[in-house]
């Protein structure tokens, strides 16, 4: 049976009005599980209206009592974990282990905005002047919003609207029309939190939707998650019309693998890092580059064995490495790259086109794919695939090595494995990437650390969760006052200084 899904507004589910429908599928069958209707410009802007009506009530609780509900809501997801996973891993396809961390690392950012009291400090200097005191403080910017892709249902929703929320903002979520139900489950969750009515709104949409949010002088910023093109598109779009924007793109992360590495544990690191999740990650490893040949023939040896015994099965089946992409165009798309690596010349080591899982013949299922040889010049080096496709990038030396990721266009997350501290300290000094892994594969920072990507990676001068975010959605505002005792003897005439 097809589910009908809903808007989440004023706290209750809205059917939409459009008339114009999206489909869900089930990613491990190709067939329709749900319906989700694509607002309308009109429906957009009630929804902002409402939020806009309801923030002055949440940003009059204090920072603890917002504290509270946010500590109440990670109750309440962390009671029901099992059932979100399954949901998100039934829209999605990635495993129910996977859509578990998925969850998981939303959850740690909400559990640093339980922080908001301590985050939302100002600063106080006493006797600045002469009976003068200067204090700042921080308050909620008002609505905001957030266009989340599909590949993080949970996570990227919750890492936007967990420090907006805490700040005393209402949020207005545009999650990806292909995997809602988590985040309108999510929605009602904070409602039983405490989270007044309108808040938090789920409004499901493409592209008028987002054009919606991106003129309307009532969200005053905007976070994004997706591709580069579209990245920049909404940061562009949203700074020209006054807001504030931090988008996050595309990326090729590279790992750079020295002679000294323990190879056995680096293969083992990047079959996870390459082909988890069917490679739909952002921070997902694209890139191995070992340094020298006999480095580079054993590492390659090495990742062949293992890609042969990776499972790939329904997203469902507890023994599956991953399962499916999330649609028929991701399998189309990964398929079109491996041929065009092979017409480019580069080796391919392991073709994963073709698969067939047995009872799910109709799934958008596609097995690893492992190329040696590449080259820069080539599109299957250069582009980001998005899928379950590892290129091996042969260096001859470390110099070499450290330019692949600094000439890269993309600069999201990068990765070295080596025994050598002095190489180690070197390169995360000097390669040009927002974050860094020293033999670690999936570099994503802590919560309370920021996550951002250079160059065409991110757009916005300020990241996602950690300390940027309380930055991204407050302003500031600085105080001066002065409690004279006697009429000031002062010229009026001339700038104030604190002699």
């Amino acid at each position: 049976m097809v589910r009908e899904l809903t808007h989440f507004i004023d706290g209750q589910h809205v059917s939409g009005t459009s008339g114009v429908f999206g489909e869900v599928f089930d990613p491990n069958t190709g067939q329709v599980q749900a319906r989700v209707p694509l607002a309308s410009a009109d429906e957009i802007e009630a929804a902002i209206a409402n939020a806009a009506a309801a923030q002055p009530v949440w940003a009059a609780f204090n920072p603890q009592k917002r504290a509270r509900v946010m500590m109440k809501f990670l109750t309440l997801v962390n009671e029901e974990i099992d059932s979100l996973a399954a949901l998100l891993s039934a829209e999605h396809g990635k495993t129910i282990a996977d859509a578990k961390g998925d969850i998981q690392r939303g959850l740690e950012v909400i559990e640093f905005a339980v922080g908001i009291p301590h985050l939302l400090k100002g600063e106080y200097t006493e006797s600045a002047g002469t009976g003068i005191d200067v204090y700042s403080m921080r308050q909620p910017l008002g609505v905001v919003a957030g266009i989340t892709p599909f590949n993080f249902p949970a996570m990227i929703p919750l890492w936007k609207a967990g420090p907006a929320l805490a700040c005393g903002n209402a949020f207005v979520l545009k999650p990806s029309e292909r995997d809602p139900s988590v985040p309108l489950r999510l929605a009602e969750l904070f409602l039983e939190a405490g989270l007044p009515p309108g808040v938090f709104n789920v409004v499901n949409g493409g592209k008028e939707a987002v054009d919606t949010i991106l003129r309307d002088d009532r969200i005053k910023a905007v976070g994004f998650v997706g591709s580069t093109p579209i990245a920049q598109y909404i940061y562009e779009t949203a700074t020209a019309n006054g807001k504030r924007a931090q988008c996050f793109g595309g990326a090729k992360n590279h790992a750079i693998v020295m002679p000294d590495a323990d190879l056995d544990d680096v293969a083992d690191q990047l079959i996870g890092a390459g082909y988890g999740s069917a490679g739909e990650r952002c921070m997902a490893i694209s890139v191995a580059v070992p340094v020298g040949q006999e480095t580079a023939d054993r590492l390659v040896a090495k990742l062949t064995e293992r890609v042969h015994k990776l499972n790939v099965g329904r997203s469902d089946d507890p023994g599956a490495d991953f399962g499916p992409l999330v649609g028929r165009d991701g399998v189309d798309r990964v398929n079109s790259y491996v041929q065009i690596g092979v017409d480019e010349g580069a080796e391919l080591v392991v073709d994963g086109r073709g698969l067939v899982v047995e009872g799910a013949e109709d799934g958008y299922f596609v097995g690893a794919s492992l190329f040696d040889n590449v080259t820069p010049d080539m599109r299957i080096y250069q582009e980001e695939i998005f899928g379950p496709v590892v290129t091996v990038v042969r260096a001859g030396d470390y110099e070499q090595a450290l330019r692949l990721a600094d000439e890269h266009e993309y600069g999201n997350g990068v990765a070295i494995f080596t025994r050598d501290g002095d190489i180690a300290r070197d390169f995360a000094t000097r390669v040009q990437v927002g974050m860094v892994g020293i033999n670690v594969p999936i570099p994503v920072p802590i919560a309370y650390y920021t996550f951002g990507g250079w160059k065409r990676s991110g757009f916005g001068d300020l990241n996602q969760h950690g300390p940027d975010s309380i930055r991204f959605y407050t302003k500031t505002k600085t105080v001066t006052q002065r409690w004279p005792a006697a009429p000031a003897k002062t010229n009026a005439f001339v700038i104030p200084t604190m002699d």
